[in-house]
């Protein structure tokens, strides 16, 4: 069967990801606010004796480069990563926003690829009265276009025949436009320096070079001899009163504007009603009610909707633990199986649940376009700490986990904010922490109980994520006023008109999450389950004579005279001041392979000796009765909120610091941000604990 390379190109927000789903059925991630789809995916689009071998590249408004994202879609298209040059583009756009969408068809154009324009969202333009005619469109820029909705399939099987006929016989894209004198003659200036296979190639190339090249970009592999010769005439203009960047966008945004493309006058459109809602949304003062209102609603939900199912969870845990005590004989390999890899991983996919609601509410939110409004919302707050608004969508981002969130930084085009940003996209509460908060939440604070006529479990919930959104700020703030110091910008994000999100797309991607969460459970949290069960398991204790003989008495001498629990209390003087025993301790350092590990360290620590009887159905119970040396309880709600604080702000995850190296390119920043907020958790950990005995609340 043939095969072909097609990359799928196109401006933030036009569904371009929607409809690399449709058309492969891959699991490629869909949002709705720019810098989505940070790494491109790839999958294969089957047809008819064609294997279409698709490429998502990040969405781009142009194809001048300067962030890190616009240079892997320039890569990606122009085939300069090391990858096959895909032999069609497929480029998707917005139907109902033609002349921002279209600039990139400019550009594919002068290059002389061979392209297919996608007029994505069909069923919204024509409701609009605005669906554009493709043959004129196709007209205009000599290749074919095809009018077609992601959301609902239509035009896709006519995107087959047309894909397969482009295949066969690629179109030879053209477009007559001529530019200003000015910027004609500093094409000549440049195209000696330029090497391409054609000259509609080396044309774009040098118009790249004009709009991409500057002092301050960062782009890799630019020749000496371009970069000079570009300083030069910038200078040039510079002494004549040209811009020539200006004349450049100008020529082809009035190219574009000029066409008819058989759009007639709007009868409905959705634009107004989202203007409308933002009056509302954006309004600095209801706009953060409404936001504190939908973060107290999804972790009301959080509890209420998953504890049906977190019972059947430990339900079955408690059964298999029984069964295989059951079958099995008792000694080493059965206290394995129930005590350290039953327990331990039980108590860590019991939160399950949980996490795939919070992935499910936070996709729904950033699939509609409300994520994009809180960009906005909070620009002010970001201008404050020497970012702006489009930053802080890594940041939200990072409420479900910091990886992906440090590798969205590349939409920022300056290397200063990248930094900023990853410095502070670990203070964010991801998933990861989620476990952690629902247990110590669920020990510490009495189910049902409220708190300003407000559950407070939820309460907890809420102000944690945003104590742990207001430290990133703050971080952020005197970070940018001190480690990485820099002029501030203004903020560019487009605000997409509010639409209700692909379900299958949304719960495909909360499935990947959730094979993802029990993929790690069953590799890195099993093994640091077990390692942590064998520290805690051996040397086995033998009780002196005379020496009490109830299984509490052995099971705590075990736990104290165990390597782990020399390890614990050798850390003790450490985590003392913060109202931590050395158990705590443990799971601590068990917690820098994975935050869960803690959940499933508490779960090996309190089940240890304890029979079948104990998973992780009681280990709230028996965190519980767990006392200090004066009879106190060890877990009470100062307790736990101290510990709270010190997960919101250790930099507990290996893989954020590895990926941190990665896109730094340096380790000097990982161990920046390794010392920073392990000194961050610590002192205001301690401020909590002894601030709130002063208080009178210990």
């Amino acid at each position: 069967m043939a095969q072909v390379r097609v990359a799928v190109a196109g401006n933030p927000n036009t569904g371009k990801t929607s409809l690399f789903n449709r058309l492969t059925g891959a699991n490629a991630r869909v949002g709705n606010y720019a810098g989505v789809t940070v790494e491109r995916e790839e999958a294969t689009w089957r047809l008819p004796g064609l294997d279409v071998h698709m490429v998502d590249i990040p969405g781009t408004y142009s194809l001048a480069a300067r962030s890190g994202e616009e240079q892997v879609a320039v890569r990606a298209i122009f085939g300069l990563d090391g990858a096959p040059r895909p032999e069609l583009v497929l480029l998707v756009v917005d139907s109902t926003q033609l002349g921002r969408n279209l600039y990139l068809a400019v550009q594919l154009a002068e290059a002389e690829l061979p392209f297919v324009i996608v007029l994505n969202l069909a069923d919204v333009a024509r409701a609009g009265g605005v669906a554009p005619d493709p043959a004129r469109v196709a007209s205009v820029f000599g290749v074919p276009a095809v009018l077609v909705s992601a959301q609902t399939g239509e035009g896709i099987e006519e995107l087959g025949r047309v894909v397969r006929a482009a295949v066969e016989a690629p179109p030879r894209s053209h477009i007559d436009l001529r530019y200003p004198p000015g910027v004609e003659a500093d094409i000549a200036r440049l195209l000696p320096w330029t090497t391409a296979a054609t000259a509609g190639e080396a044309r774009a190339l040098a118009l790249w070079s004009l709009l991409s090249v500057d002092e301050s970009d960062e782009l890799l592999d630019v020749p000496e001899g371009v970069r000079r010769e570009v300083a030069a005439i910038r200078a040039d203009a510079a002494r004549s009163g040209r811009d020539p960047d200006l004349e450049i966008v100008q020529a082809r945004y009035a190219f574009v504007e000029a066409q008819d493309f058989g759009v007639g006058p709007p009868t409905q459109v959705g634009r107004p009603l989202s203007e409308r809602v933002d009056r509302v949304v954006l309004n600095p003062y209801v706009g953060t009610l409404l936001f504190l209102v939908v973060m107290q609603t999804m972790f009301t939900a959080l509890f209420s909707w998953s504890e049906p199912v977190v019972g059947l969870i430990e339900a079955g845990f408690e059964a298999l633990g029984g069964a295989l005590s059951a079958v099995l004989p008792a000694g080493v390999v059965t206290d394995l199986l129930v005590d350290g890899v039953v327990a331990g991983v039980g108590s860590v996919i019991v939160f399950l649940p949980q996490i795939l609601l919070l992935f499910l509410f936070i996709g729904f939110l950033e699939d509609c376009g409300y994520m994009a409004r809180v960009a906005f919302l909070v620009d002010r707050a970001m201008k404050a700490v020497g970012l702006h608004g489009r930053a802080f969508v890594p940041m939200l981002s990072g409420y479900a986990c910091a990886v992906p969130a440090i590798m969205a930084t590349r939409t920022l085009e300056r290397q200063r904010d990248r930094l900023l940003t990853m410095m502070v996209v670990p203070l964010m509460s991801c998933s990861a922490r989620l476990p952690v908060y629902t247990l110590v939440v669920a020990t510490v604070f009495a189910e049902g109980a409220h708190t300003f006529g407000l559950p407070t479990r939820a309460v907890v919930m809420v102000g944690m994520y945003i104590f742990s959104t207001g430290m990133a700020l703050l971080a952020a703030g005197v970070l940018g006023r001190t480690v990485l110091r820099g002029p501030k910008v203004p903020l560019l994000l487009e605000l997409p008109p509010y639409r209700l999100p692909r379900w299958s797309g949304l719960l495909r991607q909360v499935w990947l999450r959730a094979r993802s969460f029990l993929t790690e459970a069953g590799t890195t949290i099993l093994a640091a389950t077990v390692i942590l069960w064998a520290l805690l398991y051996f040397p086995r204790h033998q009780p002196l004579p005379g020496a009490p003989t109830d299984a509490a008495s052995v099971s705590a001498a075990q736990l104290e005279g165990s390597y782990g629990g020399r390890l614990g209390q050798a850390l003790e003087p450490l985590v003392q001041p913060l109202g931590y025993d050395w158990k705590i301790g443990v799971g601590l350092v068990g917690a820098f392979a994975a935050r869960e590990v803690f959940v499933s360290t508490m779960g090996v620590i309190y089940g240890i000796g304890d029979g079948a009887d104990e998973s992780s159905l009681g280990l709230r119970e028996k965190m519980q009765g767990e006392r200090r040396a004066d009879g106190t309880p060890l877990w009470t709600p100062l307790a736990g909120v101290s510990l709270m604080v010190f997960f919101a702000l250790s930099a507990q995850c290996l893989s954020t610091l590895a990926v941190v190296r990665r896109e730094s390119r340096s380790w000097r920043w990982p161990a920046f941000l390794f010392v920073y907020m392990t000194t961050l958790a610590w002192g205001a950990s301690w401020i909590v604990w002894h601030g709130g005995h002063w208080l009178g609340l210990g």
